[in-house]
C-alpha cells in the first residue's frame, strides 16, 4: 500500500508518472533500450531532452532570451556556480538572508566574492521575508539573490522583488512549477527537481542571455553556464533518467492545466492545513501568515513531550515523513504538487483528532 509522503525531498512523485516509468523500464518506446542505457546523443534520448525542455519552456512562459540548463550538482553546486558565473568583474553580490537554504548559499558566495546581507530575518528565527523597503542593496552589485522558499522554516516569497538593473536571483528548489512566475522578472532561477520537478540528480537552471559572459576565467567547464548552453547541456553526461521523470512530470503538469490550475490546487491544500492549525490550540505555526509557504508547513505541537505518538500515530494511518528538520524541531508537512489533496484532508483530520485526545 501507498503511503501518502510529506517528504522535503526527495519527495513525492505523481503516481501517473511513476507507472508511465515503470511500463517504459525495459523498452522505451519500441527501441528495445531502457532510458538508463541510451547513448545521450542517440536520436532517442535527444528526442527525451528536447521535449523535456520545450513542455518546461511552455509550463513557466520562459522568454526565448533566456537559456534552460538540465545540470547537476543540486542547488548546493548551484550556489556555487551564481557567483561563479556572475561576479565577472564586480567584487559584491547582495543576499537576502531568510533561512537555512539562504545561509548556505551565503557560506558558498563568500569564497568568491564579498557578500553583503542586504536583508534577514535572522531576528525572529526565520519566521518572516523582510519587507523591500528594508533591504540595504550595494550600488553596482553583481547581482541580488534570494531563497525564494525556504524549505525547512516554511517562509516563501508571495511577491517577486524589484532589483532594477541588478539581475534578481533565486534559488527556487522548493516550490519552481507550483505556480506561474514572471520569468523576465529574473537573471536567473534554479533549483534541484527533486521537489516539484522529478527526481534527485537534475538540477534545473534558467539564465538570461546577457549574462552568459561574466563567468570566472577559472570556472570549471562543466560550471560554466555559457558553455553547458551551447553543448545543450552535455558537456558531461547529463542526468539522462532523471531528465526523462522531469520530462514525464511536465508533461502531467500540462495535462492537468498547467502552472495556473495547479496553483488553485496547491492554495486549497494549504489553506487546509493552515486553517486546521489556526483553529487550534495544541499546534502552533511559527511563520507570518503572509509569508507562509504553500510547499512546506512546519508547525510544532505546544507539549513537545506528544512529538514522538503523534508521529507514531501519523504513521499508523500511512502518513509518513512529518518529522520537522532536526535544526528546528516540531513536524513539517510539505505538501508538493504531486500531493493529493486526500492526504492533506487525511493529516488534518487526524491532528484534529490527536488534539481532541491530548488537547
Amino acid at each position: 500500500m501507498r503511503v501518502f509522503n510529506f517528504s522535503p525531498g526527495p519527495a513525492v512523485v505523481p503516481e501517473p508518472v511513476l507507472r508511465k516509468a515503470a511500463a517504459e523500464m525495459l523498452d522505451w518506446h519500441g527501441s528495445g533500450m531502457s532510458v538508463m542505457e541510451m547513448s545521450h546523443r542517440g536520436k532517442e534520448f535527444i528526442g527525451i531532452h528536447e521535449k523535456a525542455q520545450a513542455d518546461l519552456r511552455a509550463l513557466l512562459a520562459i522568454p526565448s532570451k533566456y537559456k534552460v540548463l538540465f545540470l547537476q550538482g543540486g542547488a548546493i553546486a548551484e550556489n556555487a556556480m551564481v557567483p561563479m558565473n556572475l561576479i565577472g568583474g564586480r567584487s559584491v553580490a547582495d543576499y537576502v538572508n531568510t533561512g537555512s537554504w539562504s545561509q548556505r548559499s551565503i557560506k558558498e558566495a563568500k569564497k568568491y566574492c564579498t557578500v553583503n546581507i542586504a536583508a534577514s530575518s535572522e531576528d525572529k528565527h526565520f519566521t518572516y521575508v523582510p519587507a523591500r523597503e528594508t533591504w540595504k542593496l550595494t550600488p553596482g552589485s553583481a547581482y541580488v539573490h534570494i531563497c525564494s522558499n525556504e524549505t525547512i522554516g516554511g517562509v516563501e516569497f508571495q511577491w517577486t522583488p524589484e532589483t532594477g538593473d541588478i539581475p534578481l536571483v533565486a534559488d527556487m528548489s522548493s516550490h519552481i512549477l507550483s505556480r506561474p512566475v514572471d520569468v523576465a522578472k529574473y537573471g536567473v532561477i534554479y533549483g534541484g527537481a527533486q521537489k516539484n520537478a522529478g527526481i534527485a540528480g537534475l538540477t534545473l537552471v534558467i539564465v538570461r542571455e546577457d549574462l552568459l559572459d561574466r563567468a570566472l576565467p577559472t570556472a570549471p567547464s562543466v560550471f560554466h553556464w555559457k558553455e553547458q548552453a551551447e553543448g545543450d547541456s552535455m558537456v558531461n553526461t547529463p542526468a539522462c533518467y532523471a531528465i526523462y521523470i522531469a520530462g514525464l512530470v511536465f508533461e502531467w503538469l500540462l495535462e492537468q492545466g498547467g502552472l495556473p490550475a495547479i496553483e488553485k490546487q496547491n492554495i486549497a491544500k494549504s489553506k487546509l492545513l493552515y486553517d486546521c492549525l489556526d483553529q487550534s490550540k495544541l499546534y502552533l505555526s511559527p511563520v507570518r501568515k503572509e509569508d507562509r509557504s504553500r510547499m512546506n508547513v512546519p508547525f510544532k505541537l505546544r507539549d513537545p513531550s506528544l512529538d514522538e505518538a503523534f508521529l507514531k500515530g501519523a504513521k499508523e494511518r500511512g502518513m509518513v515523513q512529518l518529522k520537522g528538520h532536526r535544526s528546528v524541531g516540531g513536524m513539517r508537512a510539505s505538501i508538493y504538487n504531486a500531493m493529493p489533496i486526500e492526504g492533506v484532508q487525511a493529516l488534518a483530520e487526524y491532528m484534529r483528532e490527536f488534539e481532541k485526545q491530548h488537547g
